[in-house]
């Protein structure tokens, strides 16, 4: 089978985890190249012994590669800052970007939602690791009635979030609550994120929290049980940590503080709480937050690999 070649920037946790996700489970992928700033980076020295080539110069480093031209996909795994940068000179020279950044140059995709939105794009956005792991509820949600609020809290070991996550945390919810509206389909959304300094480290938590009317409760937890297991496909270690609960609210509780203004009546509070315990391909099976990240970014990266074979066979007929 044709594989298609992919470099991979950012040589620390994420970027490492993604170079053996796709070493060890994609059959339609292949690293061609690992790049950092680092030369005594883990990741950067751990390619070098698989045999793939490797640059400490960044992506002026990556460009001089004598393959360059093979590279198909670039999976950015730096910072949101970084990403503008490598976005403005890779874009030009007709490279695929798949940004796990919350730098959201390009659309917001969530694998199990809408991995339609990546088609025919040069940069896809993968949100956040708190909006992987809970758009997907949202929008289980919003298939069955209207979500007038979601509210989702991504806890996570803090042993795993590394300088580039808590650097980021301010575009982290922004761009998960902007998510949760696009992709997610409520009418308005927020995020909050909690690093948890609990010893030994707890893996990922999330909860999600809808305001919606009067609907089908059967039907929501249907459809929230299908997403599940959607998302399981490519994220084994996702899953419901108890049953979904719907709670009446009160006349005179005041959501309308929460909801947009003209909004219809709430009725109903539906809350889902789930865990996402990592694959340990090599981040730690608590870094649940780091793992669904990388499975997503394979995700979409072999999508955007099938779509440029298909292309590429159209064009030879």
């Amino acid at each position: 089978m044709t594989t298609s070649k992919v470099a991979i920037i950012g040589s620390g946790n994420i970027g490492t985890d993604l170079m053996f996700k796709i070493i060890r489970n994609s059959d339609i992928l292949e690293v061609g190249a690992m790049v950092g700033i680092d030369p005594d980076s883990d990741g950067l020295a751990r390619a070098h012994r698989l045999g793939i080539p490797v640059t400490h110069g960044g992506v002026a480093g990556l460009i001089a590669m004598p393959h360059f031209d093979e590279i198909d996909i670039v999976l950015d795994a730096t910072s949101a800052k970084a990403h503008i940068a490598n976005a403005a000179v890779l874009t030009p020279l007709g490279k695929k970007l798949v940004d796990l950044t919350p730098a959201a140059l390009g659309p917001l995709v969530v694998p199990a939602v809408n991995l339609e939105a990546a088609r025919d794009m040069p940069n896809v956005n993968m949100v956040t690791c708190g909006g992987q792991a809970t758009i997907p509820i949202v929008a289980a949600v919003s298939a069955v009635t209207p979500v007038h609020y979601a509210e989702i809290v991504a806890s996570i070991a803090s042993r795993s979030a590394g300088p580039g996550t808590r650097a980021n945390i301010d575009e982290f919810t922004e761009t998960t609550s902007h998510a949760i509206e696009s992709v997610g389909r409520a009418a308005k959304g927020k995020a909050i994120i909690i690093l948890n300094p609990a010893e030994p480290p707890l893996i990922m938590r999330d909860t999600v929290l809808c305001l919606v009317g009067d609907a089908d409760h059967d039907a929501i937890r249907t459809s929230i049980t299908e997403m599940v297991e959607r998302v399981c496909r490519y994220v084994p270690g996702y899953r419901l940590k108890q049953d979904v609960q719907f709670l009446p609210v009160d006349a005179d509780e005041p959501v309308h503080t929460l909801v947009p203004e003209g909004s219809p009546p709430v009725t109903t509070r539906v809350s889902v709480f789930l865990e996402v315990e990592g694959a340990a391909h090599y981040l730690p099976a608590y870094a649940g937050n780091l793992d669904i990240m990388t499975s997503a970014a394979v995700r979409v990266s072999e999508a955007l690999a099938r779509q440029s074979t298909l292309a590429g066979q159209e064009a030879l007929r």
